[in-house]
């Protein structure tokens, strides 16, 4: 699908969608965990609904139903623990389960399936095909896991357990792999331990997230302060996850940016000001580089997040080791900041479904934006309108809606091809985009 947009001033109250990564993670624990939990209203998008799948096949009940004001619920039977993989109706044992394009999904559901003894497999779309688990792979074959894959440790990849423990040492240069060792290791087998050494991590705050989740249920671990060194006990099971899913600070980074690029206002509803997501690090940045942000409660007692642009951005130096699925649209800021601004320490951008350094410096620079690569993020030296082009979305989400919303500023209207992509985690984005 092509989205072609028309310059204009973005003005408008969006309620945000659910989180991904919260969505992701409770279908998990849900799936996994004994009796029945309900999540209110999840994120119902492309990745989550990939998830829902594969926690089907492996034997969960899910049930879709609505809650009492009409909004989506899914009401989950939980497995009660690796055991129970296969024992419901649903996918035959030795199919494999396809994640299409969510690499949440791939890789912790990959862990989660290495606790039980039946083999399982997984696959995914072109994207995830070039996206490798090998750090993880290796990580769980010297935790006893019998692992195979295909080139680089990219799908196909089937597990078998079970998890014998163990210590182990895993680089992760995405936090994914992080996180789904430490939400398998409690499901293992009483008396089975876990270590695990982390000589590089990036996007702390989604550990900080995954820790969240066992905290909640009384799981018992330890870890250091850097974050190096983490040790789980087996033996533990998981309880029902029940409530709403808060909604997205890295999807609500777009209409902030929007406004922000045309002068507008976004009205942002069902943030939570108090929630562990890192991306709401976004927000200050935006206030850095010269947008007004305000919170404020609203009648009902929720939260409101106001984000204005006031006509003026200024460039500047940020580090997005720890937000880097911001980088497309802090790009987007910087090209119309006055000055050069520095995106840095945020190379892991480069395995996401894109390498969204390069793709950004090459779609900015057909509006005739001046961006250059660095190993590591972009230098972009802003200020001039960038005008009117034909942009490739490259099937990456965060890139298509960075760029729809770089369209919003421009000095003619923009056409962004595969635009059907952003549905991976924003349904229905595109309608923001039009008065």
């Amino acid at each position: 699908m092509n989205l072609t947009v028309t310059p204009h001033r973005f003005d408008k109250t969006v309620r945000v969608p659910a989180s991904k990564s919260h969505t992701i993670r409770r279908l998990l624990v849900a799936s996994f965990a004994e009796g029945v939990s309900v999540i209110d209203r999840p994120l119902d998008s492309l990745d989550t609904r990939s998830c829902l799948s594969v926690c089907r096949a492996l034997g969960a009940e899910i049930t879709e139903k609505a809650d009492e004001t009409g909004s989506l619920r899914w009401e989950t039977r939980g497995m009660g623990g690796a055991k129970g993989f296969f024992s419901h109706r649903g996918t035959p044992c030795g199919v494999p389960l396809d994640v299409g394009n969510s690499g949440t999904s791939l890789f912790l559901a990959i862990a989660m399936a290495s606790l039980g003894t039946e083999a399982v497999s997984f696959t995914g779309d072109e994207q995830i095909a070039r996206r490798s688990a090998a750090p993880l792979l290796n990580a769980l074959r010297g935790l006893g896991v019998e692992v195979s894959s295909g080139k680089n440790g990219c799908v196909p990849v089937t597990v078998r357990g079970p998890w014998r423990g163990g210590k182990v040492s895993m680089e992760c240069p995405t936090s994914q792999y992080l996180s789904a060792l430490l939400l398998a290791a409690p499901l293992a087998e009483a008396g089975v331990d876990t270590e695990v050494e982390t000589p590089l991590l990036n996007e702390k705050p989604y550990i900080e997230m995954t820790l969240s989740y066992l905290d909640a249920q009384g799981v018992q671990y330890e870890k250091d302060a850097a974050f190096s060194r983490f040790a789980v006990r087996g033996g533990a099971s998981y309880k029902p996850v029940s409530g709403a899913v808060s909604s997205d600070f890295s999807s609500a980074a777009f209409p902030a940016c929007a406004a922000a690029v045309s002068g507008g206002q976004a009205v942002l509803q069902g943030l939570d000001p108090s929630d562990s997501q890192g991306d709401k690090a976004f927000f200050d940045m935006l206030r850095e580089m010269g947008c007004l942000v305000e919170w404020e409660k609203a009648a009902d007692g929720s939260m409101l997040l106001t984000v204005k642009g006031t006509g003026r951005l200024r460039g500047g130096l940020f580090d997005l080791n720890a937000t880097p699925d911001m980088l497309p649209a802090a790009a987007v800021l910087a090209a119309f900041a006055e000055g050069e601004t520095r995106l840095v320490n945020v190379a892991h951008a480069r395995i996401k479904e894109t390498d969204r350094i390069a793709v950004m410096a090459a779609e900015l620079g057909k509006m005739g934006v001046d961006c250059e690569e660095l190993p590591d993020g972009l230098v972009i030296r802003g200020g001039a309108r960038p005008r009117g082009a034909v942009l490739d979305g490259h099937g990456d989400h965060r890139i298509v809606m960075a760029l729809a919303v770089c369209a919003l500023g421009a000095a003619a209207p923009v056409t962004i091809t595969g635009a059907e992509a952003a549905d991976v985690t924003y349904p229905g984005f595109s309608r923001l985009l039009f008065p």
